[in-house]
């Protein structure tokens, strides 16, 4: 009862819930090259929202290291990664949802941060110490947007 009224509530107020299809991040399978072919949360990215994580400087905060022309207004494009113009056109989802999810999978010894990772690493401040940077869905948004980055 009490989880439907919860669902109810969300979704009148024009939220939305996923509640038993994310993936934990431990339970995360990576394939050839670190590529992550099944969706963290089963509900499809929304691109502008993965724009704004994108470009947020407390979640991914991407445009630090890479350079995307779509945000030419925006300043300060970093050029630590590569450029992310045309990304879109050869990586699949998969590929970037596992280079998201810890990059480390795919080029060992990156400085990109792993974004859906709890475990096995440092953090800098003990109230980090379990967290993820990005939540599955704030993953997958990331992952629709860029997908948008096509030549």
């Amino acid at each position: 009862m009490k989880r439907t009224l919860a669902l109810a509530v969300c979704v009148a107020m024009g939220g939305s819930v996923a509640l038993a299809d994310m993936l934990a991040p431990a339970d995360v399978t990576y394939g050839d090259y670190g590529a992550v072919e099944q969706s963290l949360t089963g509900t499809p990215g929304d691109p502008e929202n993965g724009a704004q994580v994108f470009l947020a400087r407390k979640l991914g905060n991407c445009l630090a290291c890479h350079a995307n022309s779509d945000m030419a207004d925006q300043p300060f494009h970093g050029e630590v990664g590569p450029p992310l113009d045309g990304i879109g056109s050869y990586r699949t989802e998969a590929e970037l949802r596992g280079m998201i999810i810890n990059s480390k999978k795919t080029f060992q010894g990156t400085i990109m941060p792993a974004f859906y990772v709890a475990d096995d690493f440092t953090r800098n401040q003990d109230k980090f110490e379990g967290e993820t940077i990005l939540t599955a869905q704030q993953v997958e948004d990331v992952v629709a947007y860029l997908m948008t980055l096509t030549d």
